[in-house]
């Protein structure tokens, strides 16, 4: 059984592990409010990871060292998530009076039914959801599968890079965990709202819908901010490091913004519109209430504003951490820039409350 779901009375860095960077971060609580007490980010070499998928656990390894120096943290227990395409997760009814053990000794025996992979392939973990509508007797056990290799690929990175991986969870779950922090920018009640969560990172898109603060719908697709990088190495002849660097920190000529970046944005545009018609298509809803904006790309000037003006639905960036306040050790400004591509990390860390 792998820490999906399990509880741990300790602190947890939350280690996001993308496509192109670690992201990594430390959260402490008192009372209610939540305090960052350490973050950093570090790029990935390329190829290191592709699609989410780990292709050198030991390259990966070697950058988490390198952020967990960069952050100053002192904590050496983490919180990891493997990306929702490559969980397989059902509800199913088990009986109401069992006690954890007895759930789990049924689920071993009865989960190759479930799950189409041979299972000394899997990691699973459950959790009971509550009793179950239809019956009475039977619970409702949320069930979930992942291939071993996803999990171990995740746990060797951290263990090269001087962590001890105490749970495994899943971004969607992450992302969801992360959301009730932004939800207080909405302007009504989430709990009535129907919430698009558009998250644009490197190389993937991954649309979560959550209703009545509860993931109901996700999707990933191809498609992510390399594209605005190549797009300033090709036109303006810099290599792919520099390209990244232009993008974040300026000085590109005069032409960028009308030749490139416009497009590039209205490229986001049609991709949340894009994603938005496939969950329509696929569910009973026609409408969402408001889009949030999230992932590195999330951080482009304006482009909430243009998604509003495109899509018609209120769009915002997120900001898990507007209502925290912030460690000696953290770079207010630089957190407050990476905050929207923070998302996963920080659902991760707060793992270490649950």
């Amino acid at each position: 059984m792998f820490g999906l779901f399990g509880k741990k009375n300790e602190i947890l860095l939350g280690v996001d592990i993308s496509s192109s960077s670690v992201k990594m971060l430390e959260l402490s609580k008192s009372g209610d409010r939540y305090r960052v007490e350490s973050y950093a980010v570090e790029a990935l070499p390329a190829n290191t990871v592709v699609e989410k998928n780990i292709n050198d656990a030991e390259a990966v390894g070697e950058v988490v060292k390198k952020v967990l120096a960069r952050s100053r943290s002192s904590c050496k227990s983490a919180a990891v998530a493997v990306a929702g395409s490559a969980v397989i997760t059902k509800t199913i009814q088990m009986g109401g009076g069992l006690t954890a053990q007895e759930l789990e000794d049924q689920i071993s025996v009865e989960a190759d039914q479930y799950i189409p992979y041979p299972l000394d392939e899997v990691a699973i973990d459950f959790e009971v959801l509550g009793d179950s509508v239809e019956n009475a007797d039977q619970a409702d056990v949320l069930l979930a599968a992942c291939r071993k290799e996803n999990v171990e690929l995740r746990e060797d990175a951290l263990e090269i890079g001087g962590l001890a991986t105490r749970v495994v969870d899943v971004e969607a779950y992450a992302v969801e965990r992360a959301f009730s922090l932004v939800s207080a920018q909405l302007e009504e009640e989430a709990e009535e709202q129907t919430v698009a969560i558009v998250d644009v990172g490197s190389t993937m898109t991954t649309l979560s819908v959550l209703a009545d603060n509860q993931t109901i719908y996700t999707r990933e697709q191809l498609f992510g901010g390399r594209q605005l990088t190549e797009e300033i190495q090709r036109r303006y002849g810099l290599s792919f490091e520099e390209a990244g660097l232009a993008k974040k920190q300026g000085g590109l000529p005069d032409d960028y913004e009308r030749e490139v970046l416009i497009p590039f944005k209205e490229a986001v545009v049609q991709q949340v519109a894009r994603s938005l018609q496939f969950f329509f298509g696929s569910s009973q809803y026609n409408e969402v209430d408001v889009v949030v904006l999230a992932g590195g790309v999330a951080s482009i000037p304006d482009l909430a504003s243009l998604v509003q003006e495109k899509v018609g639905i209120k769009a915002i960036v997120a900001n898990p951490f507007a209502e925290m306040t912030v460690g000696s050790k953290v770079n207010a400004s630089a957190l407050s820039n990476d905050a929207p591509a923070l998302m996963i990390s920080c659902g991760l860390a707060m793992r270490s409350f649950d």
